[in-house]
């Protein structure tokens, strides 16, 4: 019922006619008619597809098919264990699909528990306690220090009443809340002062509110809509592998047809001729390649989560590794989250302090020189004022309790000395009033008021100021210049005053807080993380660009972002935003990397036009609110500390530490990752080539004894994806990879390179193969047994060898031959293997194998061995010609 009303600019009498209730609340009855009308206050979570349903759709992908039609031919060969491999790939594919599918669910359910069971409310004049779902419109909720808002309030009455709406806006520090109307007629949420949003949280004070928005109308209503609007698009890898799926299918299906019709013309039998079609299929397919990624994805995992990256969908490892834009918050991600006074002026001069965060260590100085400051009386009754007019409290271990702005001057002050004097009255900040002011008594009971706030208002309040030495009338324009220059900055400015009472005040009255004397300013900020400074710099050498968006003021996030190193050419903010069309927004998103003040729509639009761009893109979040741009994005990064669980639930990595140079240490190890796919396929797809090849080629030349039996293609692709795929996985990272771009998001995996190396390797091996298994039956007058078994061995060495090339795409390898343990573990066993089934009497007889003699074994190596001098010399030749 509250529709597109502006609750902000509408005034309390106002609101109330609009409602049609009063300051007392609705009836019961009245309310009950409400609620059959409009809906309980809750957060829809839309009807779930069955469980059954979502997991038979994990099978409809390309690369499923063709991993079912290989366990179909491993069936009717009846290889049995094969086909339970094939299965058990298809299985877990299934399994890891289906456990993604749940995330978006789990994140709109996490949602709905943000509001709060129960509320209190007026009803009929009388104060009561309901369920939050039974709220409507009009009803009056009632707020206290501790609470959780139950729905969207236009408030009423507020007294000292600040309210923490971080997980909700990104704002740093609790908002001071007050009842006054705002004109503007289009106001981020940050800055709507006289409304208390739903699943927010009351940190002071007191209030009341008139309930203007529940359910979906409400800002997290909002927020739950987006969330089940947005699509999740597949990432790069997935895209990529589906469409390498699709290719291989066609291709080996064309193949396996095109040996049948060959193996017909040729005068095989239909039985022999389908066997070895089905042959050429079970070689050629690469039913090993989607457990080596999954291996590949699953160390890359253990690797991110030792760096304070948790990831919660594996192919999230690899997206990371592929991304052109991070979207990052500022508070607590990029900075400390921890405010720290870094200027005070006086009348004696600015002077800058040294430290960050709650640490009580650090210095002054002026004009680049270090001071003490008990030599400057004005710096240090500035730094007493600040520590007296004071709610907040040092822990002992560090940090502190209360107010950040609070705890900011406290630890300013603790850096020059203790200041201590017994309070004896207060008079609370007020938003409207803008100033805190605290009586205090020394030991000879000397009465003195201490008073922070605005400079603007406490300029108003002092008649006087204090240069250090003397008293003199206040000038104004001199503060209020500094206060600007500090804003400037991004620093938030306290002012702080004094002034002496009559001896044995106990109490503050209106007077005594005029004819105040002007102490000086603290200029505070929350200082950026050193090692986030160093992370921004390795994504500008990376290609990585790096963008703020924040709740905090434009000014501020500008001059953090400055300080970071962020690129940019000034900065929007969410206003800004919505005023521009599509095409403006993405004009302007090609220069500025600051945006400020933004609504939860604003950082989802940002990133949907971004990815539109063909970028692919990182976002970081922490409340509700970044929800729907954690979902829309490529991978959505939650904060471990902070964040809330909806934003957990719709991310795709969590940061256990909060800290932005985790997430540039995971896009690190996303590249490597990537790396090792690549050399994976790099290995894999060749290999399979070259035995769906010896398969085709021994039905054209028309051989009803060929060189290598349907048995033995299994027992090859069996031993080497255990022995010698799995090891490429374990590979060292290799140097620079944040030094390379971003490939670009399109980038097919297979990259020209490995087509090339699919025909060259494959055809090498396959002649060179062939060649040594005629030889042996026509000049040494060898056995069929023999010279199969010879050829067994010598396709086996050959992967052997290509898999040291393997090492590495581009770069000759020889540095690094031994460098990977695992490699050589795998090499071993295979060999072993090889050796067994050729001397061993059983193996013999179920592999038709036969023993060698030693000097069998040497023509084999070396024969095999070509295949890795003639790739070396390849890249050498090619990286030449590139430098030349």
């Amino acid at each position: 019922m509250s529709g597109e009303i502006k609750w902000y600019r509408v005034p309390v009498d106002e609101v109330l006619t609009l409602l049609d209730t009063d300051k007392d609340g609705i009836t019961a009855e009245e309310a009950q008619i409400r609620l059959s009308k409009y809906g309980f206050n809750e957060v829809e979570v839309k009807e779930k597809e069955s469980s059954l349903h979502r997991f038979a759709r994990q099978f409809a992908s390309p690369l499923i098919y063709v991993l079912l039609a290989a366990s179909l031919v491993t069936f009717i060969l009846e290889e049995y264990a094969d086909m339970a491999v094939i299965l058990g790939v298809v299985l877990a594919n299934a399994v890891i699909g289906f456990v993604q599918e749940r995330k978006a669910e789990n994140a709109l359910e996490s949602l709905a528990k943000m509001l709060v069971p129960e509320t209190s409310i007026l009803r009929d004049g009388q104060r009561m306690i309901i369920h939050s779902r039974e709220l409507v419109a009009g009803d009056i909720a009632i707020m206290e220090a501790g609470d959780r808002i139950p729905a969207d309030l236009r408030l009423m009455y507020a007294k000292n009443l600040r309210i923490d709406e971080s997980m909700l806006t990104g704002e740093s520090t609790a908002v001071e809340k007050n009842i006054d109307p705002i004109e503007t007629k289009s106001l981020p949420l940050a800055e709507q002062k006289n409304i208390a949003f739903g699943g927010t949280l009351v940190t002071q004070g007191s209030g009341l509110g008139i309930v203007v928005a529940t359910g979906s109308e409400s800002e997290i209503g909002k927020i739950s809509e987006l969330i089940s609007k947005t699509k999740k698009i597949s990432t790069p890898l997935v895209r990529t592998i589906d469409q390498m799926a699709k290719t291989l299918a066609f291709v080996i299906m064309v193949l396996a047809i095109l040996t049948f019709i060959i193996g017909r013309l040729r005068g095989f039998d239909d039985l022999d001729i389908f066997f070895a079609s089905v042959s050429l299929a079970v070689a050629a397919i690469p039913e090993g390649l989607p457990a080596l990624i999954t291996i590949s994805l699953a160390f890359g995992i253990k690797r991110m989560a030792s760096q304070n990256a948790i990831i919660r969908t594996m192919p999230a490892v690899e997206s990371l590794g592929s991304a052109t834009v991070i979207c990052s918050d500022k508070t607590g991600t990029l900075t400390k989250n921890e405010m720290t006074v870094r200027n005070i002026y006086t009348l004696e001069g600015k002077f800058d302090v040294t430290g960050v965060g709650y640490a009580t260590e650090g210095d002054f100085e002026l004009q680049g020189d270090k001071i003490d400051p008990f030599g400057h009386p004005a710096l240090m009754e500035t730094l007493k004022a600040g520590a007296l007019c004071n709610d907040a409290y040092l822990k002992e271990e560090g940090g502190i309790d209360g107010d950040p702005t609070e705890g900011a001057l406290l630890v300013s002050a603790s850096k020059a000395g203790k200041f201590y004097m017994p309070r004896v009255d207060t008079i609370p900040f007020e938003s409207e009033e803008r100033f805190m002011a605290t009586l205090h008594q020394d030991d000879e009971k000397n009465s003195w008021i201490y008073v922070k706030g605005s400079p603007e208002k406490l300029i108003e309040l002092c008649s006087h100021q204090f240069s250090g030495k003397e008293l003199s009338s206040i000038d104004p324009e001199k503060f209020l210049s500094a206060a600007e220059d500090m804003a400037s900055e991004g620093l938030r400015v306290i002012a702080t005053a004094y002034r002496k009472l009559e001896h044995g005040k106990k109490e503050i009255v209106n007077d005594d807080t005029k004819d105040l004397i002007f102490l000086g300013l603290q200029g505070m900020i929350d200082p950026p993380r050193e090692e986030a400074k160093t992370s921004i710099f390795k994504c500008n050498n990376a290609g990585i660009r790096v963008i703020m968006i924040t709740g905090d003021h434009i000014l501020t996030g500008h001059t953090i972002a400055r300080q970071l190193g962020i690129r940019t050419d000034g900065a929007l903010s969410g206003s800004d935003i919505q005023r521009m069309s599509d095409e403006e927004l993405t004009e302007a998103l090609k220069t500025v990397s600051v945006f400020a003040r933004t609504s939860p729509e604003d950082k989802s639009r940002i990133v949907g036009l971004l990815k539109q761009e063909g970028e692919v893109v990182a976002v970081t979040g922490d409340g509700i609110n970044d929800a729907p741009a954690l979902e829309n994005a490529d991978i959505g990064v939650a904060m471990g500390r902070s964040g809330t669980e909806v934003a957990k639930e719709a991310s795709d990595m969590v940061l256990a530490d909060d800290n932005f140079a985790s997430i540039v240490n995971a896009v690190e190890e996303g590249r490597n990752v990537y790396n090792k796919i690549q050399k994976v396929i790099l290995w894999t797809l060749p290999t399979n080539a070259a035995e769906g090849l010896a398969v085709m080629a021994a039905v054209i030349l028309g051989l009803r004894n060929p060189p290598l039996l349907p048995l033995h293609i299994l027992w090859i692709n069996t031993i080497t994806a255990l022995g010698l795929g799995v090891s490429i996985t374990m590979e060292p990272m290799e140097k620079k990879l944040l030094n390379r771009p971003p490939r670009p998001a399109k980038e097919p995996l297979l990259l020209p390179v490995i087509k090339q190396r699919i025909v060259t390797v494959a055809l090498l091996m396959v002649t060179a193969t062939f060649l040594l298994y005629f030889f042996q039956l026509t000049q040494n007058g060898r056995d069929s047994n023999t010279a199969q078994t010879i050829a067994l061995n010598t396709i086996v060495f050959f992967e052997i060898f290509y898999l040291f090339n393997c090492k590495s795409i581009h770069e000759n390898v020889f540095r690094d031959l031994f460098s990977n343990k695992f490699m050589l573990m795998g090499i071993a066993l295979v060999v072993s293997l090889q050796v067994f089934i050729t001397y061993n009497p059983t193996m013999n007889a179920i592999l038709k194998t036969s023993p060698l003699a030693p000097v069998d074994w040497i023509v084999i190596a070396v024969t095999a061995s070509s295949v890795f001098f003639l790739i070396e010399l390849e890249k050498y030749v090619k990286k030449k010609r590139k430098m030349n």
